[in-house]
């Protein structure tokens, strides 16, 4: 990408000495010239501060630091540094603004939008993500709204994105093209993949396919717009905007989804489902959660903490993580009675859209946190160290990992973007031969 430059002025026209002695003098305004940062200021002189006005150190980089302890939400002190393979410069102010509270990299928004004439010298970062040991392979283009959903079904060379546009769009994995636009006439709300079959919740229907041998069905049931999807005991759950969650269960090839009594319990909209240790859990817009035994399908508790709609849930090793848009993520850890009670609460700055878990190349367990500042913060578990950030044009709500590293973050303007561990190991890369090899 070319780098826009401040306008040059060789060339203009011969001024009168007096014209000229007023380009001399300092700008009549102590504010940075907006025009000029975008490089169309057509203004000579300009009564706003041009780069050659500007005072020294008038741009601070912050860096984000962190210093817990050790322990449960607790690491060694560490700072987070840019990555040796991301398109930030190599140079510029290394001056750091200390504000322990609020101290953050920052992207420059302008060259978000392409038009930065700061390059090298610019003191915010050119990249989409701050970290280490991490690499974006891919963006993919084609959604003309939000992604609501990413698939990667297992041993399959075909990526599957969802979206509020109204269409599935299949990504061939060592290309990063698109070969194929469904137009499904409805906003997708959600997606996921079990064996052969990939689900689509929309509108009082779930869709599934069965990518091996093409057989696709209508599952249908009036309970509005499907938010979740979640796969189970083999039983496929579905949470739906009134407050419901369908249940079907596997039955015999002519009829493979043969529906269940639905679970009932909320009093709004199901929102997030997850699944582990014989239990289905459900985070709902009415801020609570609900545990559910999947042998019996009953109701077994019901746990209240967050103050505002349960967004996503995760189950990683004997706890339930979740989170919210009241700007926390919350622990759960089982007690002696082996009900669940919130062991650690993270707090963010902003509210906590969505989360997904994997190991990174070294094989140790991170959180990825998607928040409502176009930003997803990663996080070392168990100590919620963070150790990067990747960010984005607008909110990121998708968030799907795969083998092999590899993980897809989706956000509200379309776009699908593909990122992998650095240095995966041998075994790891084994596993994964030649997904996204030319993206």
């Amino acid at each position: 990408m070319d780098i826009k430059t401040a306008r040059s002025t060789v060339g203009w026209t011969q001024k009168s000495a007096a014209h000229y002695n007023r380009l001399q003098t300092a700008p009549t305004s102590p504010r940075v010239c907006t025009f000029w940062l975008e490089g169309r200021c057509k203004r000579n002189p300009c009564r706003f501060l041009h780069e050659a006005s500007l005072p020294r150190n008038v741009y601070h980089r912050a860096a984000k630091l962190s210093m817990p302890e050790d322990g449960l939400g607790k690491g060694p002190e560490s700072s987070v540094v840019n990555s040796a393979n991301s398109s930030s410069r190599k140079g510029g102010d290394s001056s750091i603004e200390k504000n322990p509270q609020t101290a953050q990299e920052k992207v420059c928004r302008y060259w978000i939008s392409g038009n930065c004439v700061k390059g090298d010298a610019c003191p915010f970062l050119h990249s989409w993500f701050q970290g280490v040991d991490l690499a974006m392979l891919a963006k993919l283009e084609g959604h003309k709204k939000g992604v609501s959903g990413i698939a990667l079904p297992s041993g399959s060379a075909k990526l599957y994105s969802g979206s509020k546009d109204g269409t599935v769009r299949i990504w061939d994995c060592h290309t990063g093209q698109c070969v194929q636009v469904i137009n499904l006439r409805g906003e997708v709300g959600c997606f996921t993949c079990e064996g052969p079959w990939l689900f689509v919740g929309m509108p009082n229907t779930v869709k599934a396919w069965n990518i091996e041998n093409g057989a696709s069905y209508d599952i249908s049931g009036l309970v509005r717009q499907v938010h979740t999807m979640e796969v189970g005991n083999n039983m496929l759950f579905a949470g739906a905007e009134d407050g419901t969650i369908l249940v079907w269960k596997g039955g015999s090839e002519a009829d493979p989804f043969q529906m269940a009594a639905p679970l009932r319990g909320h009093t709004r909209g199901v929102v997030s489902l997850t699944v582990g240790r014989d239990r289905l859990y459900s985070g709902s817009i009415d801020r609570t959660i609900r545990v559910w035994d999947l042998h019996t399908l009953e109701c077994v508790q019901e746990l209240v903490g967050h103050t505002d709609v349960v967004m996503s849930l995760l189950c990683w090793d004997q706890y339930l993580i979740s989170c919210s848009l009241d700007q926390t993520v919350k622990v759960w850890g089982a007690t002696e009675g082996g009900s669940l009670e919130v062991v650690y609460t993270h707090h963010e700055d902003h509210g906590i859209l969505a989360l997904s878990g994997m190991s990174d190349a070294g094989g140790k367990p991170v959180l990825l946190c998607a928040c409502s500042d176009n930003t997803v913060r990663l996080y070392d578990l168990p100590s919620f160290t963070e150790r990067g950030k990747i960010f984005s044009r607008r909110e990121i709500r998708t968030l799907q990992t795969a083998p092999g590293g590899l993980f897809f973050t989706g956000d509200a303007t379309g776009m699908l973007t593909v990122w992998n561990w650095l240095d995966l190991p041998k075994s790891q890369q084994e596993q994964l031969p030649h997904l996204m090899e030319s993206c």
